[in-house]
This record gives structure tokens, sequence and C-alpha cells, in this order.
């Protein structure tokens, strides 16, 4: 799946199913190949109940286009991955008043920890013990069925067996799943922030939508570029669940905004950008503490004690 924004506006959708590999290959050929402006890509499993996040099963992917495409040349550009079925699979002309509710049809809840990522026509499956957060169908990157925001969510359930955070940021929040689920579980404020007017927007729908007015604090603003972020020392939790490209830029400010005994969470990282990710935290003083994989994205964990920082060269 890509990171980012879907469009304002959907024309033209296709849905493809195909597996977990495949699924994988197209999040990242679209995403090279298209304006993410204008082209976003969502996948995940379909499975009966509760889904489990595996490549083996069989997956839905659905590409969002803002104007209609040259169908022929998606079909050739897709070919290669998915075969011959591609030629066969009509793209849908989207209703705009509809094709946001649409476009959770068929998603199951996404378990991770306590946490319960569920949509409107799945509230039947919460428990009475977890912590459930309800996502619409949104503008905004982030419904929990993409393998960073899961790793996020289990990743910070793993820290709050060990702490509990007093001052949380969420950098990149997009729909602000990670963001919630932090407040909802702290019982404090947490501090959310998107470079895009439109995700805020929806993160601020969605903590209505979760009985939680008041658990964001949110800013507009490229990275932590806002009084509400740029706090050195302030933060003991952040996420950026972002792009790789970014999360290495950001790794001197988010390092400035961590406390001394603080969690950094990052993702929205391919396996391969691992290494270099890790090296970029650790010339700002900071050392992984864990790392996992999940559908071929990295999660990190990281904490202050690595490398000391890079010495400024002369102006």
């Amino acid at each position: 799946m890509r990171e980012g924004l879907l469009p304002a506006t959907v024309a033209t959708v296709l849905e493809l199913s195909t597996s977990g590999e495949n699924a994988r290959a197209l999040t990242e050929l679209l995403g090279e190949v298209f304006d993410p402006t204008e082209t976003a890509i969502s996948s995940f499993e379909v499975e009966e109940g509760v889904t489990t996040l595996s490549l083996n099963a069989p997956w839905k992917v659905e590409i969002y286009f803002a104007s209609h495409p040259d169908e022929e040349a998606v079909r050739d550009l897709l070919r290669p991955i998915v075969g011959e079925v591609v030629d066969a699979t009509p793209f849908t002309t989207v209703n705009q008043q509809d094709w946001v509710a649409t476009s959770l049809d068929g998603l199951k809840p996404v378990r991770a920890g306590r946490v319960l990522v569920h949509g409107a026509h799945d509230r039947g499956t919460v428990r009475s013990n977890d912590i459930a957060i309800e996502i619409e169908a949104a503008l905004a990157f982030g419904t929990g069925h993409h393998g960073t925001t899961s790793g996020c969510l289990l990743a910070l359930d793993a820290e709050l067996k060990k702490c509990r955070p007093r001052h949380g940021l969420d950098v990149g929040t997009g729909t602000g799943i990670l963001a919630l689920a932090l407040a909802k579980q702290t019982k404090r404020k947490v501090v959310a922030g998107d470079i895009d007017a439109v995700a805020v927007e929806v993160s601020a729908h969605n903590a209505r939508l979760n009985h939680a007015p008041g658990a964001l604090d949110l800013y507009v603003a490229p990275g932590l570029r806002h009084a509400k972020a740029d706090r050195p020392g302030h933060c003991d939790l952040i996420f950026a669940n972002i792009l790789a490209g970014p999360v290495r830029r950001l790794a001197p400010a988010l390092a400035r905004a961590l406390a001394a005994d603080g969690t950094l969470i990052l993702s929205g990282l391919l396996a391969m950008d691992v290494a270099g990710v890790v090296s970029a935290y650790r010339h700002q003083g900071l050392a992984l503490a864990s790392r996992s994989l999940r559908e071929g994205w990295a999660t990190l964990v990281m904490k202050k004690g690595g490398a000391a920082p890079r010495p400024r060269r002369p102006a």
C-alpha cells in the first residue's frame, strides 16, 4: 500500500484480487510510477473474521484515480505482475458521494495487541476489553490494514507494557489511528500533525467518531515545523509512520524533540531502507531497540543512547 493521501476526488477505481506478494509488488510499482496526489493504492487481506495480515491469503488491491486513466496503458503496466486477469477486470466509475463508504466494503477488523481497528459495519466484533478505534473510509492514509500501521500499533502495545508515556507526538498522522490508540490507552492528549490539511480534518473527525474529541492536539505543518511539535526534549513517545526519505531527513528534529528516556517508533520503511535509517538516527544519538517486519515493511523502535551525534561542519 502506498503511504500518503487518496485523491481529494476519486473518479475511477480498479479492483484486483491477487496474492499478497503480488499486492506488495503492485504497491511498490505504482508508488514509483504515479503521482501520489492523483493516484493511490489500497491493499488488504480478504479473509473471514479478523485480518491476519498473511501474504499467503487472498488479497484485494484497489487503485484509485482522480481522473479516468488510459486503461490500456495501466493494463500493460500491471500485466507482468498479475497476468491476464487484469485484461478482464473493468475500471469502475465512482459516484463522488458514495466512493468513501464503498471503499471500506470487505475490510475486516484488525487487531494489534489490545487495539481493534474496525469500520462501522464491524462494531459487533468489539469485545469489552478492546481499545476499539472506528475508522471510516477517508481521504487520508491509514485504516490499520497496512503493515506499517499495524507494526506501529504492536510496537506501541509492547511499550505500554513497560511505561505510560505522558507526552506523545504523531508526525504524519494520516487518519489519526496511532495518536488515538496512544491517547485512549494513556488517557492523555496527544499532539498529532500532518502536512495535509485534509488528513488533519479526517483525524479530527475520527476523534469525534470515537467519542474522544479532545484526545488530539492537531496541527497542519511539514514534519515538526510547528510550535506544538517542536519542543526540545519534551516527548517521551513519538510516531513517524511516513516514507523512508522523510524519516531520514527528520532525524535531527525528531531526536531533538525526544525526551532523554523517550521512545521513537518509525515505520513506512521497506526492509532495504532499515540500514540507512538506523544509521541516520545513530548519528543523532539513538540506538535501535527492536525491529519487526510485516509484509515487507519494517517498524523500528529507537531509544536514546546510540552513537554520538555527528559533529557539525564549520561554516
